[in-house]
């Protein structure tokens, strides 16, 4: 079990970053962060674009390192600008693809397999910088199926891997 800090999370009811990024994101809330989120076992983030929506079961949740975010480029980097949901400092969450994972924030543990690396796109380099999408290769965070309910929320955390990937827990 690790000790970790949740940052940000980010629950976005509309998907943003859709066409040519050089036409700049679409209009919607000015901050979509928020202090908690509700996780919903095999459905996603409640309110979130993805919740419940068949093609993205397997990537309905988004972590990502804060470590990994490329402040050399912008000092304002976060999760308005990677379009990820959670934003975790203290583990390698990328390290992570086809473990099984829980975070807990005190009110028990929310379960995720961690399906996929979460790849930087083109947008990065409008969103963050010119050099963005390079600099989050093989750092832009992991897409998750929740295998749980739960919540989680600002603040202190615990981390842990439950099963290896390849491990038949």
């Amino acid at each position: 079990m690790v000790e970790v800090e949740v940052l940000q999370l980010l629950v976005s009811p509309t998907h943003r970053l859709a066409g040519r990024p050089s036409d700049g994101p679409a209009a919607g809330p000015s901050d979509e962060r928020v202090p908690l989120v509700e996780v919903r076992r095999g459905l996603g983030i409640v309110g979130d674009r993805y919740y419940a929506r068949p093609a993205h079961r397997n990537a309905a949740v988004t972590l990502m390192a804060a470590e990994k975010l490329p402040v050399e480029i912008d000092g304002s980097a976060d999760l308005r600008h990677t379009r990820r949901n959670v934003l975790l400092r203290g583990v390698d969450i990328d390290a992570c693809v086809g473990a099984t994972i829980a975070l807990d924030c005190g009110t028990g543990p929310v379960v995720f397999a961690v399906n996929r690396p979460a790849r930087p796109c083109a947008w990065m380099d409008v969103t963050i910088g010119p050099g963005a999408q390079r600099a989050l290769r093989g750092g832009g965070g992991v897409r998750c199926t929740p295998l749980s309910d739960g919540v989680i929320r600002l603040g202190p955390a615990t981390f842990r891997v439950v099963a290896g990937p390849g491990d038949t827990a």
